[in-house]
């Protein structure tokens, strides 16, 4: 399941290397990402003029070679270059262009602006004067396009380096960048394509993909499709959304263990005050959605052998994160139960994330717009963007309990928390902005035939 590759802008340089000290170019890989920006150019804004704004790195080199493919294919380009180039690769794309070229201060716009000023290797912020002229050039033009990255973006951490205009299409090249999923600056991203330019881009971090669900056996019955055991608490409505979203992910018997009767759960989701922790045919047990403070009901779910999805009010009670080692534990933190549960690790959010979950020994679900899935083991997921009306109540009581079906059914625990997570944002898309937690699960079985 897992999607496309992510790499650091240092993993980055280190797979250009291994490509260069392979037998091919700089100039080879330059052109072509400059080949496949002007292509990414011309399907997305057609035959408009285009203004191609240059740097003096290989970021404005890039910028160059789309101009010469540009003009090529016979589309009006105009390149204004903020300096001369400074790499030899950039002056050999610069040798390559015999079109109009300009200064960048002073450029007038064209219906679509090509940001090829800086990259990657961007750790500090854009002298205003030019970080203005970008922004307005950006608002007098119909489309923007950046060459892998906006100008004025952190590539690791998706800072803001400088304020920076929004971007119909963000063209990365080789691999993304975590910027490319990371809040701020994935909200000036617009529709982020990838193109290959021959860089073996591996490693352990990935955008989460289209999720591969446990196959539904001939034979099977309630118990072998999973069984998924909820601890209720003070609220019981959080509890109701958890168990119904976990039956809809495909566990095939759900029950919650409660004292009193909770209104609202399907029929199927048996309700009991007997049931053991026990139980050795339980897939996943499920404590925190509507807990309150009881923090017996989480030490009680730690007694069990089985898996364990930790939620809500129970992250709160964990106290030290080492209390989950050899647990089996999946984690589901937004930012403010993440610093408590963790402490203020310093680094940026997949830093954080991978920390965390190594200090644990947990698979963390850091949410947000954001949202990352690190595994013990250094595995990270990053979640493709979701619709933002996902903020709203109960949405977090469904994705715990999504991750508690899927974990049931006896999938990997990050495999199994990926999954979650791309189906809850691919719902949300299917429930539409209006959406209220209930209709978010009520579209997961829509959500799921994508998988199949």
């Amino acid at each position: 399941m897992t999607g496309r590759p992510i790499l650091t802008a240092e993993a980055m340089r280190t797979a250009e290397k291994a490509a260069i000290d392979s037998g091919t170019s700089v100039e080879t890989l330059m052109e072509r990402a400059g080949a496949a920006l002007a292509e990414a150019v011309l399907r997305f804004a057609g035959n408009r003029p285009v203004l191609v704004v240059c740097g003096p790195g290989n970021n404005g080199g890039d910028g160059y070679v789309a101009a010469r493919h540009l003009q090529a294919r016979g589309v009006p380009v105009r390149v204004a270059a903020l300096s001369e180039p400074a790499t030899d690769a950039a002056r050999w794309a610069r040798k390559g262009w015999d079109g109009p070229t300009g200064e960048f201060k002073g450029a007038e716009p064209a219906a679509v602006l090509v940001d090829c000023l800086f990259g990657t290797g961007l750790k500090r912020g854009l002298d205003e004067s030019v970080a203005g002229q970008l922004r307005d050039l950006a608002g007098r033009s119909q489309i923007r396009v950046a060459c892998d990255l906006p100008s004025g973006v952190d590539a690791d951490s998706g800072a803001l380096l400088s304020a920076i205009p929004d971007f119909d299409l963000t063209v990365a090249f080789g691999a993304l960048k975590p910027a490319h999923r990371l809040m701020p600056a994935m909200a000036h991203m617009g529709r982020v394509v990838s193109a290959d330019i021959g860089i073996d881009a591996v490693g352990d971090w990935h955008e989460i993909g289209v999720p591969t669900l446990p196959a539904l056996a001939a034979d099977a019955h309630k118990y072998s499709r999973g069984l998924v055991h909820a601890l209720a608490g003070e609220m019981p409505g959080a509890i109701a959304l958890a168990a119904n979203a976990a039956a809809r992910a495909g566990a095939g018997y759900v029950r919650v263990s409660t004292s009193r009767s909770i209104d609202n759960l399907p029929a199927a989701i048996v309700q009991t005050d007997t049931a053991t922790l026990n139980d050795p045919r339980i897939g996943c047990v499920l404590v925190g959605p509507g807990m309150g403070d009881i923090p017996q009901v989480l030490t009680l779910a730690l007694t069990s052998k089985a898996p364990i999805v930790i939620d809500a009010d129970a992250l709160g009670q964990i106290g030290e994160p080492e209390r989950l080692r050899g647990q089996d534990a999946i984690v589901t933190p937004h930012e403010g139960e993440f610093v408590r549960l963790f402490g203020e690790i310093v680094g940026s959010k997949p830093e954080r994330a991978a920390a965390a979950a190594k200090q644990s020994g947990a698979v963390v679900v850091y949410k947000g717009p954001d949202t990352l899935v690190a595994a013990p083991d250094g595995r990270l997921g990053f979640a493709p963007p979701a619709p933002a009306w996902l903020a709203s109540a109960g949405t977090g009581d469904v994705l715990a309990g999504m991750i508690a079906g899927l974990r049931a059914q006896a999938m990997d625990g990050f495999e199994a928390a990926c999954a979650a997570v791309w189906l809850h944002g691919r719902a949300a898309e299917i429930a539409g902005p209006a959406m209220i937690a209930d209709e978010l699960i009520e579209a997961l079985p829509h959500a799921l035939v994508l998988c199949r």
